[in-house]
């Protein structure tokens, strides 16, 4: 069986991720863009629901930025090597996140021409909206190449427990949703799907993060013949 190396996305995943950092760019442009047309038209006393409008919209498509670029990190991962740039890459969601809505919320609160209720109702919903930006970009558990790694490493000794051939796993190629790979090509969840099949450490380069279907992994360990059951079989 192959031998683990250092992770490395494959050509098609690190298409997929550059499509995705597109996406999340488009998303932040965008919501930048509204943010600018709220703050230079929809900041006024009148124009109070305009503007909860515009920050929900901005909040929304910030979000939705933030959601593409965790993709694509998951599918082609930055290295823990350079630490600043590695924090960058990971939590960029949550920077741009609060970068989206900062300066409307700093014009709002020092602004002269609306009302102290304005400030009080807008202000907070902005504020609001910011903190959920941020907080929705965070990266919990962000992937690396170092991470990737050791988890095919790892995953790749518990399948070889199971006699699992770690040369030739499955995985559905065909959209389907989930980062499962499969020990058979019948496994009632890819059944009649197209599928790829490899390594496991393919299937991370194909997937990003990967585990193994539990049916799957339930069904090797019954068809695996325990050692003490061998030992009493005569010879």
């Amino acid at each position: 069986m192959s031998e683990t190396k250092v992770f490395e996305a494959s050509p098609e995943a690190k298409g997929k991720a550059k499509t995705f950092r597109m996406y999340a760019f488009a998303a932040w442009i965008f919501a930048m863009a509204l943010q600018v047309f709220a703050i230079i038209k929809l900041i006024s006393d009148d124009k109070l629901i305009l503007m909860i409008v515009a920050i929900v919209a901005i909040l929304a498509t910030a979000i939705a930025g933030s959601t593409f670029w965790k993709k694509s990190n998951k599918l082609d991962p930055p290295s823990e090597k350079n630490g600043a740039l590695f924090f960058l890459q990971s939590q960029l969601g949550a920077f741009m996140g609060v970068f989206c809505l900062l300066p409307m919320v700093i014009m709002i609160f020092t602004s002269n021409s609306i009302s102290g209720k304005t400030k009080a109702i807008a202000g907070s919903a902005a504020a609001v909206a910011m903190t959920a930006a941020g907080v929705s970009g965070i990266e919990f558990d962000p992937a690396s190449i170092e991470k990737y790694t050791k988890e095919i490493s790892s995953q790749t000794k518990t399948a070889q427990g199971l006699n699992i051939n770690t040369d030739n796993v499955y995985w559905a190629t065909d959209g389907t949703k989930g980062n499962k790979y499969h020990a058979f090509d019948d496994c009632r969840y890819v059944k009649g799907k197209k599928l790829s099949n490899g390594s496991i450490q393919k299937a991370f380069a194909d997937k990003g993060s990967s585990e193994l279907c539990k049916i799957c992994a339930k069904r090797a360990a019954k068809s695996k013949v325990p050692k003490a059951a061998k030992e009493l079989v005569p010879q």
